[in-house]
């Protein structure tokens, strides 16, 4: 599938699972400086928060790639955390842990969070808010929330999407031209999930139609899954 010249790509890359880059931007920068200081961080706990589809999974995959790091789950995190300190050494990571004690019990955080500390190890804790906002009921739970290393991540911006976009048609060999790529980053939702979906979609209907990627193509794309927010 061929186009226009394709966008030069700008921004930093570093690598995470499944052949994906997570893209360093000034909106996630200083959350992957602290990812890349691992282990060297002033606490043992690093808090990433930011908006829903702001790359913190994302972010996450590329601190498990580095470190070999553990990902516990809700229900892993209530049933199954680590029992000792020993146990607990190495990395650790815990997503969404403000919609975890939304619901749940907060003594595993606190367990996790205690052992961690004491086995030397380091967590990776990601919310949509900062620690402080978090539903926390237990007063040592605060107490830790409050002094742990934080890093916000901003809701991506248009060059950050931008770059998404071309890097994800890049990955897939479709070379489109700036203008489809600017149509595109006014139009749509501006998130990481739903950049990689509508390449994803676009691929699709271009193979089916044995077309080139054009604007009425995204258009028409956008305006099936109603996520065309046309200015």
């Amino acid at each position: 599938m061929s186009g226009a010249t394709q966008l030069p790509l700008e921004f930093d890359l570093r690598p995470a699972y499944g052949g994906e880059d997570f893209l360093v931007s000034d909106e996630n920068r200083e959350a992957v400086l602290w990812i890349d200081r691992w282990p060297d961080w002033p606490t043992p706990v690093l808090c990433v928060h930011g908006p829903a589809g702001c790359g913190k999974t994302h972010l996450a995959e590329v601190f498990r790639a580095k470190t070999g790091a553990r990902a516990l789950s809700h229900a892993d995190l209530a049933g199954d955390p680590p029992r000792d300190p020993a146990a607990a050494a190495g990395a650790w990571i815990v997503e969404d842990a403000d919609a975890y004690l939304a619901g749940s019990d907060p003594e595993p955080l606190l367990h996790l969070y205690n052992q961690v500390a004491e086995g030397g190890g380091r967590l990776l804790l990601t919310g949509a808010r900062p620690p402080a906002d978090w539903p926390a009921d237990l007063a040592d739970l605060r107490s830790r929330l409050g002094a742990l290393t934080v890093a916000a991540i901003g809701a991506p911006g248009d060059a950050l999407i931008a770059a998404l976009l071309v890097k994800l048609f890049g990955d897939r060999q479709l070379r489109v031209g700036a203008d489809v790529v600017d149509y595109a980053v006014r139009r749509m939702e501006r998130s990481f999930a739903a950049a990689r979906d509508l390449v994803g979609r676009l691929d699709q209907a271009a193979l089916a139609e044995r077309r080139a990627i054009t604007i009425p193509l995204v258009r028409r794309v956008l305006e099936r899954t109603g996520n065309d927010e046309d200015p």
